[in-house]
């Protein structure tokens, strides 16, 4: 459990470094040279960071788990610890696929808005806005990642044939907008000024950039879609377990009901 747990905060201030470090010089200035560096920083504000930090599960050292918007600890969980004496136990939703599905469309809606041609050319020419796309990207990517990914104490409200769906879905997406940028005779991006012999050029650019992209995504979202696929399918073999569960459920059902 404690190397567990040193591992998990590792990963945290790794994800926290990792989103600064494309903040600074010289990776935020090379962001506004580079159209390849730039894709770059986007994988890191909206995908890399983000998984890090969710799977690095800070929210205890946060207080976060104390909010009730973000207390979906399971219920069986809520009854094996017993109740807190500094804080009564908050009955929990669960399983929501609506929030889940809803928080991936938020998620998809902003990182396709920050990879339209006129607002990366903006990038490239206000510094000022990278800052705005790492507060949504990062806030909407851990909203994500909340959903996909196991981060004591709170579980994800998706069960898991939804989140090898979600991270499918949100990973085509991603795919086919690089894609189409791949296939485009130039470059989407005009702000970027490509001097020859200093440099990539302009075709290499363009193609590192689609490259960054199916290569981070899918390093962030394949292992996620392949766990889930084999916890599920064992899950699914293991009918005493599931029976197991729906008994824990009800004990804790029952647990909360009796302090209302």
């Amino acid at each position: 459990m404690v190397k567990h747990r040193r591992l998990r905060d590792a990963l945290a201030v790794l994800a926290i470094a990792w989103w600064f470090l494309w903040l600074i010089p010289p990776l935020g200035s090379w962001a506004r040279r580079y159209e390849f560096v730039q894709t770059l920083q986007f994988d890191s504000f909206a995908l890399v960071a983000p998984a890090l930090f969710v799977a690095g599960a800070p929210w205890r050292r946060l207080g976060v788990q104390r909010w009730p918007i973000w207390s979906h600890s399971t219920t069986a969980t809520a009854f094996a610890r017993g109740p807190d004496p500094d804080q009564p136990p908050v009955a929990t939703a669960g399983i929501n696929h609506g929030r889940s599905i809803a928080g991936a469309g938020l998620f998809l809606v902003l990182a396709i808005a920050w990879r339209v041609p006129p607002v990366v050319d903006a990038l490239v020419r206000h510094g000022w806005l990278t800052a705005v796309e790492f507060l949504t990207l990062g806030v909407s990517g851990v909203v994500l990642f909340r959903d996909l990914i196991e981060s004591p104490p709170l579980t994800p409200r998706a069960s898991r044939p939804y989140r090898i769906g979600i991270s499918a879905v949100v990973m085509w997406v991603i795919w086919i907008i690089a894609y189409m940028n791949g296939m485009s005779r130039s470059s989407w991006y005009h702000a970027f000024i490509h001097v020859s012999g200093r440099g990539p050029s302009l075709a290499a650019d363009q193609q590192l950039s689609v490259g960054s992209i199916w290569i981070v995504s899918a390093a962030v979202f394949l292992p996620i879609v392949f766990w889930n696929l084999v916890q599920w399918l064992q899950s699914e073999e293991d009918p005493d377990a599931e029976l197991y569960r729906l008994v824990r459920r009800e004990r804790a059902r029952g647990f909360f009901g009796s302090k209302n």
